[in-house]
């Protein structure tokens, strides 16, 4: 074995002797940063108190509310009493909306028939979601405390029916943090003209942080409107303007701890990242032809099949909680012709997103929910005799579904009266629900808490309970 000169035996042993002294203390310094980028960026991820089943949310939000009646809820002695009076004793203390409680009963508009092995009844309305009825969880005793549309929407969304508590999805983000660095944690799809009556505060933070909230997309061109660069201003002026932007924010930030600073440098940020990552996610033309058929999507044209995709393309990168809001399902009349419009607008998507996630291997942990902010009436709202076809709001029992994320598939959970007026068997508040939904995400409901005005608060505030029954 040749002997090596002793010029270059001291150079070697310099070599490692720098490599040990410089760059140890280097990658040491690296690690030191990533953990204090990671200890100052309110987004990054987080432990739950417990393993989740879900680590992601997709919530179909049926704005307007849903006929259960119609659609899942299937009562043959309603249709029997159909343009009767219902009993006295069924509408003590109760308060309705619009219509006189003692309304004749209108019977269900619509054929049901067995569906999945299961053999749950489904209405006509829904074929597409009869091929995944064995894939979710239908709940058929739901309950809430509001009756009108914006306290029951915010009441869905954030637990309480006045403004300023928290969403959902913040929590959710505040507890959990995102896996997305180039994508918002939390979006928002709204298909409707108008938007929820429950305003921007169904998908806001509240009290918490605004890092927190979700953030409105568009379901074509720039998700977000102003996100291209204007005409003049290349990538690189850009990036050395946030450069700027951001020192002075951060020598704010350092002298004030202000969260609010933090959301703005992070918001800054994350407008520059989706600049790249936005226009691939909303390229569906890339999704195979089977894929946009399944779902029923027209690359290049607005519509909820194609926030549905989205969504799925939305929790592939890492975004922790998405919601669709799909408008309007509040039929005090035209009933029987406007129901039919909602469900074709939204069956067929609906399912395809079941079925893609679970092709995919994602509906395992991802949790899928549809459903509005209360039920309807039994009785009918409109003018007495063959032409009346409205139901008013019902706050008493409704339906809603749940797919995927530690939920028990093929189960039909709770039932209500042969109206369909009230729950008679385990009934599910809106607590409940949250409750449910925040432990199939690692959490203890009672305390995820946030500390606002001497208090400790949270999403289900005093109440709800994990429905057990619900869980795989």
């Amino acid at each position: 074995m040749k002997q090596l000169p002793l010029s270059q035996l001291r150079g070697n042993a310099l070599s490692r002797r720098w490599f040990i002294n410089e760059c140890g203390v280097g990658m040491g310094a690296l690690a030191f940063q990533q953990l204090m980028a990671a200890a100052t960026d309110p987004l990054a991820p987080k432990q739950p108190h417990h393993k989740p089943k879900a680590k992601n949310v997709i919530f179909l939000f049926m704005a307007g509310a849903p006929s259960h009646l119609e659609l899942f809820d299937y009562k043959p002695q309603l249709e029997k009493f159909s343009g009767t009076l219902p009993p006295a004793d069924l509408l003590k203390g109760y308060r309705a909306a619009f219509i006189n409680p003692n309304s004749t009963l209108l019977g269900p508009k619509f054929k049901f028939a067995p569906a999945g092995q299961s053999g749950t009844l489904i209405s006509e309305l829904l074929p597409h979601f009869k091929t995944i009825v064995d894939d979710v969880t239908i709940v058929k005793s739901m309950v809430t405390d509001a009756f009108n549309h914006a306290p029951g929407q915010l009441m869905m969304n954030t637990g309480a029916q006045i403004f300023g508590r928290p969403s959902i999805g913040a929590w959710t983000t505040y507890g959990l943090g995102s896996e997305s660095k180039d994508l918002p944690a939390f979006v928002v799809f709204s298909t409707g003209k108008k938007g929820p009556s429950g305003g921007n505060s169904c998908w806001g933070s509240g009290f918490l942080p605004t890092v927190y909230q979700g953030v409105q997309f568009r379901s074509t061109g720039d998700p977000v409107l102003y996100l291209s660069n204007p005409e003049g201003v290349d990538n690189q002026l850009q990036r050395e303007t946030l450069d700027t932007v951001s020192r002075l924010n951060k020598m704010r930030l350092d002298a004030t701890g202000d969260p609010e600073i933090a959301t703005r440098i992070n918001s800054f940020e994350m407008a520059f990242r989706m600049q790249s990552s936005a226009p691939e996610l909303m390229d569906l033309s890339k999704e195979p032809k089977s894929v946009l058929d399944m779902y029923g999507v027209e690359p290049g044209k607005p519509s909820f099949a194609a926030t549905c995709l989205l969504s799925r393309r939305l929790v592939e990168r890492g975004v922790r909680f998405v919601q669709i809001y799909h408008e309007a399902w509040d039929q005090h009349g035209n009933l029987t012709k406007d129901i039919q419009v909602n469900c074709k607008e939204t069956d067929q998507a609906c399912a395809a997103l079941v079925k893609d996630l679970k092709q995919r291997g994602m509906l395992e942990d991802t949790l899928v929910v549809w459903g509005g902010e209360f039920g309807r009436t039994p009785m009918v709202q409109g003018t007495p005799g063959e032409k009346a076809d409205g139901r008013d709001h019902h706050p008493n029992a409704f339906t809603m579904w749940l797919a995927g994320g530690g939920t028990k598939p093929g189960l039909v959970l709770g039932e209500s009266d042969e109206l369909g007026f009230n729950v008679t068997k385990d009934k599910v508040h809106v607590h409940d629900l949250h409750g449910t939904i925040l432990h199939l995400l690692g959490f203890d409901h009672t305390k995820l808490t946030y500390r606002f005005q001497g208090r400790d608060f949270r999403l289900t505030d005093v109440h709800g309970s994990v429905v057990q029954k619900l869980l795989a």
